[in-house]
């Protein structure tokens, strides 16, 4: 059974959940930036911070001792202690399931944007996934920053239901279509590496949170052909256009990370030098971030 708040003809539940999530939501970067001595081991008020500003903004940001430590432990010793386990170990992933993004010399990375130095739109990790393998949470360490750009904008998916849904209620009902947004199969050598992938922008999961999968790239993407889809597709494509006080913007700096339940994100193109080569860890995870006491809901 979908959530009170999440149902489009209980207005009276989804405006008192509504004015929780709009009175406790950081107001800028900052207030989601938790310092960390050493992510490897959080102490026991380190973890109930980053669990708190994720159980107000879905998302939090740590700045860390670590630096330039390239220890991939990092990563995957900070997601168990939040709940995260169970990695999506995509196909350009290392074995042990996490993603070094940087500039890829050569080889099949080369073809995909994230192992590039191009600007990423919005989106959502993971949205070509199957609809039982989607990604839920999502980790992102910095151990090098470019020598210039690569800057980031977040915004927490609730908020952008919220002013969906406040423009219209209609809008989240054609993006809650199960073939609201298709991703068309990819073809190698002439054979399907992946067959096509229909599903809903919005979803809300048998624990009662709320879903998000998107990508605002206009290539490899089927949107559902009805006036009231595109309509909807147009007003997101606006408010994240926008200089909303919703849509927070930094750049991870050595040492710093994301942990987030796969908010909406994007990155800018970059540029590397000889002496500062851009390199993150991504971990992506079929689990969320463990609930916290502090969250809207």
């Amino acid at each position: 059974m979908i959530p009170a708040q999440f149902d489009l003809d209980n207005a009276t539940a989804y405006a008192a959940w509504r004015g929780r999530k709009l009175a406790t939501h950081p107001r800028s970067l900052g207030d989601l930036v938790v310092e960390l001595a050493d992510p490897r081991s959080l102490t026991l008020a380190e973890r109930e911070a980053l669990l708190a500003r994720c159980g107000v903004a879905n998302m939090a940001v740590y700045a860390s001792r670590t630096g330039t430590d390239p220890d991939k432990d990092i990563p995957r010793l900070l997601g168990r202690q939040l709940g995260l386990a169970n990695l999506d170990a995509n196909m350009l992933a290392d074995d042990d399931g996490i993603s070094p993004l940087a500039v890829a010399p050569a080889g099949t990375r080369t073809e995909f944007i994230p192992y590039t130095d191009r600007g990423i739109k919005w989106h959502t990790d993971g949205y070509y996934n199957t609809l039982d393998r989607q990604v839920r949470g999502l980790l992102l360490h910095c151990v090098q920053s470019a020598a210039a750009g690569g800057e980031n904008r977040l915004m927490d998916h609730e908020i952008a239901y919220i002013l969906l849904r406040d423009e219209n209620p209609d809008y989240i009902r054609a993006l809650m279509a199960p073939d609201a947004m298709t991703i068309p199969p990819r073809l190698e050598d002439g054979a399907i590496a992946r067959a096509a992938q229909a599903g809903p922008v919005f979803s809300v999961y048998p624990d009662g949170h709320l879903h998000m999968r998107y990508t605002a790239r206009t290539v490899s993407i089927e949107w559902k052909d009805d006036d009231i889809t595109r309509a909807a597709v147009a007003a997101l494509e606006r408010i994240l256009a926008s200089d909303s006080r919703y849509v927070f913007r930094g750049r991870l700096e050595p040492g710093m990370g994301l942990v987030c339940n796969n908010v909406l994100h994007d990155r800018a193109a970059f540029a590397d030098s000889d002496m500062r080569k851009r390199l993150l860890y991504r971990a992506r995870y079929f689990d969320r971030i463990a609930d916290s006491p502090y969250s809207a809901d």
